[in-house]
């Protein structure tokens, strides 16, 4: 089979054809140039109102990113800020701690609270002291702003601590001003409140004077700070008044404190209980 290659005439329509519509379109971008230059300029003017909005979005993005990224900055600098005062009312505690053993002629042993339970009649502290360090039952924990309890239990690295808040709880106490000696205890119904009783309804007790152990009872040293005088109450047919006072020593923020080293004099122990059998 052979190739026959066309001859001119044979496409001389085709040719004229393609030749005429070059030539139209040609003609047609000429005569319409203003019109291409018209849809030129709006498409760039499209784009132009079109690239406000996508770079917005582009900044809005990159806001969120730093947004979160402030957002974590932020955290930890309040964590660090927490940590920064936390640390500086601990400072501050520990110099006052220091400052009162440095003051007291009483026999201090420092120890900090491990368990504490405040949310009952029958409250109690655990301290990591015991035994081994020379504590005994009956020892009195006091911090720098006053008395805190005492001993109740005490095994080689742990003591127990009755509270000032514990419906048991009895110390010998003297108004420093006045004088007058009564027994401190707490009623169970607030949190704020020690009760002095036995002073006599002639006792004149100004608001605001302070109060502090006796020593007559031989189981707390004389002069511990407990408290000062919110209000009194007189009782209704009796001789003596109701003292109310507000303790120094804040056990919810308690965090540290000493065991004073007091033992009762033997003595007055052993006369004491002599004068209880003469009675029996």
């Amino acid at each position: 089979m052979r190739f026959r290659i066309p001859r001119i005439a044979d496409v001389k329509d085709h040719i004229i054809t393609a030749l005429l519509l070059i030539t139209a379109v040609a003609l047609m971008i000429g005569r319409y140039q203003g019109g291409l230059d018209n849809l030129r300029k709006v498409s760039i003017t499209l784009f132009s109102y079109m690239e406000e909005p996508l770079s917005n979005v582009r900044v809005y993005r990159q806001a969120l990113k730093t947004n979160t990224q402030l957002r974590k900055q932020n955290v930890l600098l309040l964590d660090e800020l927490s940590r920064l005062r936390a640390a500086g009312q601990r400072n501050k505690e520990l110099r006052k701690m220091l400052q009162f053993s440095s003051k007291s002629e009483l026999p201090l042993y420092p120890v900090q609270i491990v368990v504490k339970e405040l949310n009952q009649v029958t409250n109690s502290l655990t301290v990591d002291g015991g035994t081994n360090d020379g504590i005994e039952r009956g020892m009195p924990m006091v911090s720098a702003n006053g008395l805190v309890g005492k001993v109740i239990v005490a095994n080689k690295n742990y003591s127990q601590i009755m509270p000032f808040f514990n419906t048991l709880f009895r110390v010998s106490a003297k108004l420093q001003k006045s004088n007058a000696y009564g027994i401190i205890s707490w009623n169970g119904e607030t949190i704020v409140e020690l009760q002095l009783d036995h002073i006599p309804q002639t006792t004149e007790i100004d608001t605001g004077e302070v109060v502090v152990t006796s020593g007559l009872s031989n189981q707390f040293p004389p002069d511990i700070p407990i408290g000062k005088v919110t209000r009194t109450e007189p009782r209704q047919g009796k001789e003596t008044q109701k003292v109310f006072l507000k303790p120094y020593v804040n056990l919810y923020e308690l965090a540290e404190g000493f065991i004073v080293k007091f033992k009762p004099d033997t003595a007055i122990t052993k006369l004491k209980k002599e004068y209880e059998e003469i009675l029996k």
